[in-house]
């Protein structure tokens, strides 16, 4: 099997070290914004505070860069991925036995993280070549397009003035307006829901009820062995979403991330930032898809700008009035302008496929991107027994993983002239 190529260079990004502050706290405004509805739907469903997950998103990015270098412009925030075992603790056995449980989580990417180091990056990567990783891709985005739709179809007049809004703003925008486009479609489709009487009256009243400034609810963590039995498990699984997540990111900028800072440094970065989050009482920390999809249509990769964004989300955790202003968003509006974010996401997984000049006369090559993307949307779970523990391979880490060994066992295809000769 032959190595991947090194990612093809991305556009030119736009001089974001050369942008004055002022652009630079938009940017990061607008990336708070893309991550602000996931990060705070995750607590709500397990029963953690929505303010701690705030906080600790903020807290867990920071962290992430500073331990990988200051050079990946990945946000993390709310795992889906541990939604059911984080419910489940929490109902049973309580907050502080579900943050000890997600703390051993991310002990486990320290584990993976020195496995890594022992056996090389570039064995993992070799397993992640571009008839892999942009199919993977286009799964990530297409995979949360039902996410947006459902979030659209509640009103779709909204949705739409704000996806036009967006669009208009990043083709036919100049200076910041071309730069901001998902916060311009915000901003319009708030606006036009105001106007429309479709902002929720109760929302509105907790925005005038509610304190500007407030410390979040902190729980300290417990050491259960049952929560850990039940929670730290799904790491196996995130542990692939992490690599996937990581090669987009760094697909969209156009650097091989796996390659430096390294994997073993991201993997490192992500299990301690993880901690810090679960030590705070916050649900477990991952990379955002939502944030990647703004570098891809904004073009401005400064990692600067997603360190902005988590100080953002940092104050939206200690003032409930912003948080509440954020939480009255019609899900119209989010859902307009996550059709355009995950779109850009799926069409980086194409842009992948096509610069490796992926041969589809070739029934291998086929195969391997029909089983990616049929297992990966098709809704396909595979049960997983681990240590007594019930998982559940789907979506992108189900589609990584039927890839990774599709392509490992198939046969490399021979040429279309020897098979014709015989």
């Amino acid at each position: 099997m032959t190595q991947p190529p090194a990612p093809a260079s991305a556009p030119a990004p736009h001089p974001s070290a050369e942008l004055p502050l002022t652009r630079k706290l938009m940017l990061g405004v607008q990336h708070s914004i893309a991550m602000f509805g996931a990060t705070v739907l995750v607590p709500i469903l397990v029963g953690l505070p929505p303010s701690v997950a705030l906080f600790a998103a903020g807290v867990a990015t920071l962290i992430f860069h500073a331990l990988s270098g200051w050079r990946v412009p990945i946000f993390l925030g709310s795992s889906f991925a541990f939604i059911a075992p984080t419910a489940l603790v929490v109902k049973e056995l309580g907050v502080g036995a579900a943050a000890g449980g997600l703390i051993a989580a991310g002990a486990m990417y320290l584990l993976f993280s020195a496995l890594v180091s022992v056996f090389g990056t570039r064995r993992i990567m070799g397993i992640f070549p571009p008839i892999v990783t942009g199919p993977v891709i286009m799964v990530i985005g297409l995979g949360l397009s039902h996410v947006a739709v459902d979030q659209a179809k509640t009103n779709w007049p909204l949705a739409l003035i704000t996806l036009l809004a967006a669009v208009v703003a990043s083709i036919y925008g100049r200076g910041l307006f071309r730069m901001i486009p998902i916060l311009v479609g915000i901003l319009t489709g708030y606006a036009a829901a105001l106007a429309l009487g479709a902002v929720d009256s109760a929302a509105l009243q907790n925005i005038r009820g509610a304190a500007w400034l407030g410390l979040p609810a902190f729980h300290a963590p417990e050491l259960n062995w049952q929560a850990v039995a039940i929670i730290a498990p799904v790491a196996i699984v995130t542990f692939i979403e992490h690599i996937g997540d990581v090669v987009v990111n760094g697909r969209v900028v156009g650097q091989n991330f796996l390659e430096k800072p390294g994997l073993s440094r991201t993997l490192f970065a992500d299990g301690i930032a993880n901690m810090t989050s679960a030590a705070m009482g916050g649900p477990a920390a991952t990379t955002y898809a939502e944030n990647t999809g703004v570098l891809a249509l904004t073009k401005v990769y400064d990692p600067a700008i997603i360190r902005i964004a988590a100080a953002f989300a940092i104050l939206f955790g200690c003032s409930p009035k912003l948080a509440a202003v954020l939480q009255s968003f019609p899900a119209a509006v989010l859902g307009g302008v996550s059709i355009l974010l995950f779109g850009m996401i799926a069409s980086v997984g194409i842009r992948t496929l096509s610069e490796a000049q992926i041969d589809f006369a070739h029934s291998r090559n086929l195969i391997v991107v029909s089983l990616i993307l049929v297992l990966g949307l098709g809704g396909a779970a595979f049960p997983v027994h681990v240590g007594g523990t019930d998982l559940e391979l789907s979506g992108m880490a189900l589609a990584a993983l039927v890839g990774i060994v599709a392509n490992l066992l198939l046969p490399a295809q021979r040429e279309e002239a020897e098979a014709v000769g015989h």
